[in-house]
């Protein structure tokens, strides 16, 4: 049977298993394991799979996820973020939208604070979206601002995204960090002007935020800052180690593990009630996590040993269009993925495979990881699966039902879009602070 065969017959045997209610990383493991002894044999297949499975796991640098999921954990659990929001939302003062506006930047704080996607949206839609609802912003603009906001734990570093692609295709995480924090920053700064203008044409969507303290001089409203200090000297702490080099990421992500708990218990929260949820939390996220790469690995693994993996590439590096096209291509297949798929499962099973295209290709692998965290952050938001919009829907009022969630991110998808064809045709975008650093 030929390879192109067997794709089709691995591709439907996914489909159907998950399409009868089997966990992803059961599918992918069954799957390869399925593959691996109709290939090599009952002794061989179970070798094989097992060495990958062992091959993935002595990845020092894995390690750092649950450093940084228990970082997350630890600080959602301290009130770093309604300290966060309280904060910044007075610290902006009395102009239109300035509550979406402090949403996002609060977004990017924690974004830098967690890594990863599903508690930062949790956190927002319990904290400013109650907020900007009584406060009688338009309830698609606050949904949306909530979503994509949120969404940029996906590129804000310390991401766990680029921790896992970085495995993948096997280039620096430190580089994928610095690569991806201008594009972040610049996500950020497309939703706050589009709040602003969304604003000025419709001042009804967002009335001022009109309290005493956004009515104070400058410089006494900035007093209200302090909910931030010690978020901040947390997040310097953390990417000041691993962009100077004094630490590798799994040791930043250890760091940061230790400040949390410091900064708990510098905000008097820390107690054993507080360490162990945090823990359990974090042992469920991470061993889900594991699952699904142990399941992707040793399916790409077998994949590439029975040469589908050449097969993918050819069909790649043989179309008949410009380069940069093929990326384009890349991304959509991507994008067409994450319909289905988890995010883990789709860096495990393609990025082994356009890695090596992309730098045939004479582009850097590690522009290529920040157009894919950037290409997962827009699945994050896309119907049907649209994590991000299950999330906040599991935390909104009943009266906001999941359409509405899905319709209120299509700007914001838009904007997504406008900042992956910038990082797309404009390289220099991403690849700035690297050269600048490196």
């Amino acid at each position: 049977m030929g390879i192109e065969y067997i794709t089709l017959l691995i591709v439907l045997s996914l489909l159907a298993l998950m399409a009868i209610g089997i966990p992803l990383g059961i599918t992918t493991l069954t799957v390869s394991l399925a593959t691996a002894i109709l290939y090599f044999g009952e002794r061989a297949g179970f070798f094989i799979v097992a060495a990958n499975v062992s091959e993935v796991l002595h990845k020092y640098e894995l390690i750092a996820v649950p450093f940084f999921v228990f970082m997350a954990n630890v600080l959602e659990r301290s009130g770093i973020a309604e300290s966060l929001f309280n904060s910044m939302a007075i610290a902006g003062g009395r102009f239109r939208g300035s509550v979406g506006v402090q949403t996002c930047i609060v977004a990017v704080l924690l974004a830098a604070m967690s890594g990863i996607m599903g508690g930062e949206i949790v956190m927002l839609g319990l904290i400013a979206l109650p907020q900007m609802m009584r406060l009688g912003y338009d309830r698609k603009l606050s949904i949306g601002i909530i979503c994509a906001a949120g969404a940029l734990a996906t590129l804000i570093p310390p991401s766990v995204v680029l921790i896992v692609y970085g495995l993948a295709a096997q280039v620096s995480i430190t580089n994928l960090f610095m690569a991806s924090a201008v594009p972040g920053l610049i996500l950020a700064s497309l939703y706050i002007t589009y709040i602003l203008i969304r604003v000025r044409i419709t001042p009804s969507m967002a009335p001022i935020y009109d309290i005493p303290e956004t009515g104070e001089p400058f410089f006494r409203r900035m007093r209200h800052l302090k909910g931030v200090i010690l978020p901040g000297i947390l997040i310097g702490s953390v990417l000041g180690v691993i962009y100077s080099g004094i630490a590798t990421v799994t040791e930043a992500a250890a760091i940061g593990a230790v400040g949390a708990l410091v900064v708990a218990a510098a905000r008097g929260e820390l107690n054993w009630i507080m360490a162990r949820d945090a823990m359990r939390q974090t042992v469920l996220t991470v061993g889900s996590i594991i699952w699904l790469v142990l399941g992707a690995v040793s399916l790409i693994g077998i994949y590439n040993r029975i040469g589908g993996g050449e097969f993918l590439r050819g069909i790649l590096t043989g179309l008949d269009i410009a380069p940069i096209m093929v990326i384009v291509v890349m991304m959509l297949i991507v994008m067409v993925l994450g319909t289905f798929l988890e995010w883990i499962a789709i860096i495990f099973i393609t990025v082994p495979i356009f890695a090596p295209v992309v730098e045939d290709l004479g582009f850097d692998p590690v522009w290529f990881g920040v157009l894919f965290a950037m290409n997962i952050q827009m699945y994050y938001l896309s119907p049907p699966f649209g994590p991000a919009c299950f999330f906040l829907k599991s935390v909104a009022p009943k009266e906001i039902e999941l359409q509405e969630i899905f319709l209120a991110v299509l700007p914001f998808i838009a904007l997504q879009a406008v900042g992956l064809f910038l990082v797309l045709f404009f390289p220099q975008i991403a690849m700035w602070l690297p050269n600048l650093l490196n």
